[in-house]
């Protein structure tokens, strides 16, 4: 067996069931699973019909579908992507179409990085767990740069030693961030740029939650390049999906978009991965991209939960509205772990322990060593706003009278 399947810790929705073992929740109260970043909101109803088209569906299931996916939907992304972003994107290219972008994620690593013991994937921390099992699988090694209350809960790349960024092979970020909601500022995106120039790394942008913000759109990394004069969008690859945007995370469908050199190297790569698009799925996702009517609506249903749970909740805790995604990520008393299992032994609620979104910080790549620090996830919950809204503000309801009372 690969041996660096060895280095890998159990998946938090494992460790999740774990903690929940043997716990008999409170029967006077309904589930509400608020642990899981999973929409719950209608998806499109032109995705539906399309979907259930007999002949679409039997165009789509007598053929293989092309590792490159169909023109029309790379022509429907790089549509969305010049409205949207305001880059110009070649179809043909810079352009993949991916079976979600969580395969997409864990497989760029696969792709990119060189196979070298010695090699560093540096990420946020708290994280997608897919970036650290991406770096693991590949023989590289994490570097964990602390999302902390001291940096407004953003990571400090700054901090970054020198030794580390000479190792660097790829960098992974996450805008607008899972779990915290913080979004990376387009000065932030440009410093990165620079240190992957100089350093010779790629970065691979997670921007899945980009569609979901309170206020303003967050910036997206090649819009940034772009602003910069990076019209070959060098070294940059950015990860969409249909997922969060359109409430679609059953149809797996994402892209991949950015330097054509890297997307070659990696078209290459997937051609023998196999995670092909089904044509009936592409139809329908090119429709989604095309379509921007009921992601205002998705945003606003999301505005309006956290306009309804906020106030329930900021009597009890110290919490900040996220700038983007659907998730409160709160301080707790004590260990997250165990406000975790009682609150659901207690009111029947399931919320994710952000001690299991992160990893205690020993960057033994640095010169100095420094001795191991927390993991910053720890004394966290991570809440995802994803039910129907009477169920959120419920939930919200009987978590704050629960926390008052412990």
């Amino acid at each position: 067996m690969n041996p660096n399947l060895d280095r890998l810790q159990d998946y938090p929705f494992q460790r999740m069931a774990a903690l929940k073992a043997n716990v008999q929740p409170n029967p006077e109260f309904a589930h509400v699973a608020l642990s899981i970043g999973e929409p719950q909101h209608q998806p499109p109803g032109f995705v539906l019909d399309l979907l259930c088209d007999r002949a679409l569906l039997s165009q789509g299931l007598t053929a293989y579908p092309a590792t490159r996916g169909e023109a029309f939907l790379r022509e429907a992304i790089a549509g969305w992507l010049a409205q949207r972003f305001a880059v110009s994107a070649d179809p043909d290219t810079q352009i993949l179409p991916v079976s979600g972008t969580r395969e997409a994620l864990f497989s760029i690593a696969q792709a990119v990085l060189s196979g070298d013991p010695q090699a560093i994937v540096i990420q946020p921390n708290p994280f997608y767990q897919i970036y650290e099992g991406a770096a693991l699988l590949a023989n590289a090694q994490p570097y964990y740069v602390g999302c902390r209350k001291d940096t407004e809960c953003l990571p400090d790349f700054a901090s970054v030693p020198e030794a580390v960024w000479r190792r660097c092979e790829l960098l992974y970020i996450c805008s607008p961030g899972n779990p915290t909601g913080r979004t990376l500022d387009a000065a932030t995106l440009a410093w990165l740029l620079e240190q992957a120039d100089r350093y010779d790394f790629v970065i691979a942008a997670d921007e899945c939650y980009s569609e979901i913000y309170l206020d303003s759109p967050p910036p997206g990394l090649l819009q940034v390049a772009c602003q910069q004069g990076r019209t070959d969008f060098s070294r940059c690859v950015v990860f969409h999906s249909l997922s969060k945007r359109s409430n679609l995370p059953g149809l797996r469908s994402g892209f991949v978009a950015g330097d054509a050199g890297v997307l070659g190297e990696y078209f290459s790569y997937r051609t023998y991965q196999g995670c092909a698009m089904p044509v009936q799925h592409q139809r329908a996702s090119a429709a989604a991209w095309q379509d921007e009517a009921h992601v205002v609506s998705n945003r606003a249903a999301y505005r309006e939960k956290f306009a309804a749970v906020t106030p329930i909740l900021q009597p009890v805790t110290d919490l900040q509205d996220p700038q983007g995604g659907f998730y409160h990520w709160l301080a707790v008393p004590g260990d997250d772990q165990e406000f975790a299992r009682e609150l659901f032994r207690d009111c029947n609620i399931t919320v994710l322990p952000g001690s299991f979104l992160g990893r205690a910080e020993h960057p033994s790549a640095s010169s100095r060593a420094p001795l191991a620090t927390a993991n910053p996830g720890a004394g966290h919950i991570r809440v995802a706003w994803v039910a129907p809204a009477q169920e959120c503000i419920a939930a919200a309801e009987r978590l704050a009278r629960w926390w008052q009372s412990r």
